[in-house]
């Protein structure tokens, strides 16, 4: 389930809905923990595939020497001892095989893939012919595959055959107004035990870590935090160290004193403009305001008395 109503991800479901009507191999990128699993699963439940078989396999997990026989299957008696059976793009017969970090197959693996994504048939290892299988790919990285190909550490033609469709699953800190709607989604899963809901402080905290893990990070943390909590609220205490290092950055960065409101609005702008890199259109979407508006406070907050300033200046791109 992909849970979020920023802009970002009302473009990735409308792009998930109209891909998942196709048949085509699919590449998925993204940084680890945003969910790439999710938005594959996601294209095979809206297809026609889904009364089909949904595979998984990590090819960072595959080794070399058994590459061949877990992806494309192995005969009965090819070796002593060893039992027949079918590969993953058999399983997947029907239905979706997603193949997560692809990046890290080797150049072997690499130009073994090719050969079937060409054909889409596979040979079984000890076998004597090919056999077709009717098998959708969706394809997934951590890694920007296209420099991975510049760098020579990926085959041009492999990426060219993977990424005819390409979907890109955004960061968590690209879309914090999601934080909410997810820590809630989290939460639920352990409505069974204790209904649990976060305080006003503890959010703002979640909201102000920048979550170099992403969605997988936040799920650890709620963890943590019910764990730890007593009672039904979690709140900032339950959250480790290192949320609430940024959140209480995040306070000193905000004005104090007898600051009047319209100093202390400018300073929050600057404040998330600055977690926003000068992104002023991002900004905007998660202050909720308009770009005139935007500019108003920027240009209140750089006329401000210097004694006004509690934070340092920050050079701010027009």
């Amino acid at each position: 389930m992909m849970v979020g109503s920023s802009k970002v991800m009302q473009k990735l479901r409308t792009d998930v809905a109209r891909v998942a009507a196709t048949n085509f191999t699919v590449l998925v990128e993204g940084e680890s923990g945003v969910g790439k699993e999710l938005v594959a699963r996601a294209l095979h439940q809206m297809s026609d595939r889904r009364r089909g078989p949904f595979v998984a396999v990590n090819c960072a997990a595959l080794v070399e020497t058994l590459l061949e026989a877990e992806l494309f299957g192995i005969e009965e008696r090819t070796a002593t001892g060893v039992r027949g059976r079918r590969g993953k793009f058999e399983l997947a017969e029907g239905g979706t095989l997603f193949l997560d970090e692809v990046a890290d197959l080797s150049a072997t693996a690499q130009a073994k893939l090719l050969r079937v994504l060409q054909d889409m048939s596979v040979e079984r290892v000890g076998g004597h012919g090919a056999k077709a299988v009717d098998t959708r790919v969706v394809a997934a990285t951590n890694r920007r595959l296209s420099e991975q190909m510049r760098a020579r550490r990926f085959r041009e033609d492999l990426f060219y055959r993977l990424s005819g469709v390409e979907l890109e699953v955004p960061p968590l800190r690209a879309r914090r107004e999601d934080i909410p709607a997810l820590a809630r989604h989290l939460l639920d899963r352990h409505r069974a035990s204790r209904p649990l809901r976060l305080t006003d402080a503890a959010l703002d905290a979640l909201m102000a870590f920048d979550w170099p893990g992403n969605v997988r990070q936040l799920e650890r943390v709620l963890e943590r935090a019910i764990a730890l909590s007593a009672g039904t609220l979690v709140d900032v205490g339950d959250l480790p160290p290192t949320v609430i290092h940024g959140y209480r950055d995040l306070l000193d960065e905000l004005p104090k004193g007898n600051d009047t409101l319209r100093t202390w609005t400018s300073r929050y702008v600057r404040v998330v403009l600055d977690r926003c890199e000068g992104n002023k259109r991002r900004a905007c979407d998660l202050l909720d305001i308009s770009y005139h508006t935007l500019r108003s406070h920027l240009a209140a907050a750089q006329s401000a008395p210097r004694g006004d300033a509690r934070t340092p200046e920050r050079r701010v791109a027009n």
